[in-house]
């Protein structure tokens, strides 16, 4: 656990940084869309369209049809733990990698897809990504593995035109940002 965190904020920055590595995002803005969210335990909030947002993450039951078929179930979006995180995080990846736009735009699609609650969403989440980069910076050093997680680093510069410049790059050559951090805490398990 970080000992310069308050105890209700060491679940969330562990399981996040360990669902990123997982999924192979940034740890910044998984970082940053859990503090966004805010939800909690066992939280459920219904949505004007019928829906639920569940738990830590507030993960909308929406994506639970699809999720179904594996057995996974409301249960285990509210819980507490780190399965909720790496739910959001495969969320996110599957935004990011498919989705159309910048990779802000896309992050922000686990928010909502109505071009209005994105653009408010994506420009907090740029915001918090910035602060979460820099608090990661700060106690991990870079060793450029580009097998443990990459961030969109440097996010407090990206306007928009340049992000959407930078991600139309990425996404034409199909390769994913440098590495600018390890997080040196996590311990991989051996490969068998």
């Amino acid at each position: 656990m970080q000992i310069d965190l308050p105890p209700h904020l060491q679940e969330r920055v562990v399981c996040s940084i360990a669902a990123a590595v997982k999924y192979g995002i940034p740890a910044n803005i998984l970082l940053a869309v859990a503090e966004k969210e805010g939800g909690k335990a066992g939280q459920w909030v219904r949505n004007n369209n019928g829906t639920y947002d569940v738990g830590p993450l507030q993960f909308n039951t929406a994506y639970l049809r699809q999720l179904s078929r594996y057995g996974i179930t409301p249960v285990d979006v509210a819980s507490t733990g780190c399965y909720p995180y790496q739910l959001a995080a495969w969320r996110l990846r599957q935004h990011i990698k498919h989705d159309a736009s910048d990779l802000w735009t896309r992050c922000a699609n686990y928010h909502s897809r109505s071009p209005a609650f994105n653009a408010r969403y994506r420009e907090d989440l740029i915001r918090k990504s910035a602060k979460w980069a820099d608090w990661l910076r700060l106690r991990y050093r870079s060793q450029g593995s580009s097998e443990i997680v990459w961030v969109a680093a440097e996010a407090r510069l990206c306007s928009s035109s340049s992000c959407s410049q930078f991600d139309s790059h990425q996404a034409s050559s199909g390769k994913l940002m440098k590495p600018s951090y390890v997080p040196r805490t996590l311990i991989r398990p051996p490969k068998p």
